[in-house]
């Protein structure tokens, strides 16, 4: 397998399996994705949306049941794991107990029949890169989780591959760790000029790491793009609820307002941004309408989009509080700057452009 590519090709990959009926459930549907070599893939979302069925169907663990995957022109599905090339970072290290952090990394470049000495001075130098050396003859349970993750990594990216796949590699480790981790593997990525995919269903991870987001539901795609553009531009309500809009509430549209949209439920007037063409501009048309809890911010005097809450619950975050409040189109997750107490009353505002307007129902 050539150490190096172009792109990486999943032409309408579909994976199902047979349930305790015999029926076929599809947990990957006509999935189409193109990898550019260099890039960072992040495949986001929840347990059970296809993200690790697709990264074990393109590492050979898993066959396809249609499709194809391609690397550059060499068709890659009908080969077998070890004839891929790629190097893989799994959730529990999978490292070996009884060998030493050097032996561990080592290991693939024994399969692969490397001379002893230059296997041990590729060792040293994928140490090097995770920032281990030192640590070479020490077993992995003498290491910290974020010590052993490294020799992972260090152990998946020694044999060059054209492509390095982890599996919610940080989901062990606790929140300090998680942080400190994602800087280094983007470090790794960045030096190794490879590509690399990366399964969490963490979106804090995807935003800070990836170059694109492949959000995804129940086997299908819901949205690809840049982390800006899922954050601020969700295709649909699932990756909007996914990516951090607990709000979403019912509000009918009362007229266009230049390239946004006048909205309106229990009297308030808001105006927003229409996520689609579908949203109808006729009067009384029914929306949905997605809002972020850290969008808000207490209004002045005069404000527009501003509108009246009380307070139902707080939670104290410090800087700022997370409310719990009873707004006139309904409750209302809002995230705001300053103390709060149950009971209260207060004035909140968001800016149009983080009014999302979409045509679908909320469920």
């Amino acid at each position: 397998m050539k150490h190096s590519f172009d792109r990486l090709r999943l032409d309408a990959v579909c994976r199902s399996f047979a349930n305790a009926q015999g029926a076929q459930l599809a947990a990957l549907s006509h999935l189409d994705l193109e990898i550019r070599r260099g890039e960072f893939i992040a495949l986001l979302g929840p347990s059970g949306c296809g993200k690790s069925t697709a990264l074990n169907c393109i590492a050979g663990l898993l066959s396809l049941t249609s499709g194809s995957i391609w690397l550059d022109d060499l068709r890659i599905d009908v080969l077998p794991p070890e004839k891929r090339g790629f190097g893989m970072v799994f959730q529990n290290y999978a490292l070996f107990p009884h060998m030493s952090v050097l032996e561990n990394v080592g290991f693939g470049l024994k399969m692969q029949g490397v001379p002893r000495e230059e296997a041990k001075r590729r060792a040293r130098e994928a140490l090097q890169l995770v920032q281990l050396v030192g640590h070479e003859a020490k077993l992995p349970g003498q290491l910290s989780g974020g010590q052993q993750q490294r020799v992972a990594i260090a152990r998946a990216i020694v044999i060059e591959p054209p492509l390095v796949l982890m599996d919610e590699p940080l989901s062990n480790l606790d929140t300090r760790l998680r942080i400190e981790m994602r800087a280094e593997i983007r470090r790794i990525h960045s030096q190794l000029e490879r590509a690399t995919i990366y399964v969490t269903h963490d979106q804090d991870e995807a935003l800070s790491m990836a170059d694109r987001i492949v959000v995804m539901k129940e086997g299908v795609v819901q949205q690809v793009a840049t982390p800006k553009e899922i954050y601020s531009r969700p295709a649909n309500l699932h990756v909007a609820r996914f990516m951090g809009y607990r709000n979403v509430l019912p509000f009918a549209v009362i007229g266009e307002r230049g390239e946004h949209v006048a909205l309106s439920a229990s009297g308030v007037t808001l105006t927003g941004v229409p996520m689609d063409d579908a949203i109808a501009l006729a009067g009384g048309s029914a929306i949905s309408v997605a809002m972020r809890p850290e969008d808000f911010e207490r209004a002045g005097a005069g404000d527009a989009n501003a509108f009246d809450v009380e307070v139902e619950m707080v939670e104290y975050g410090g800087r700022d509080s997370l409310l719990l409040a009873n707004a006139p189109f309904g409750k209302l997750w809002a995230r705001v700057a300053g103390e709060f107490e149950a009971g209260e009353r207060a004035t909140l505002r968001v800016a149009p452009s983080r009014v999302l307007a979409y045509a679908e129902r909320a469920s």
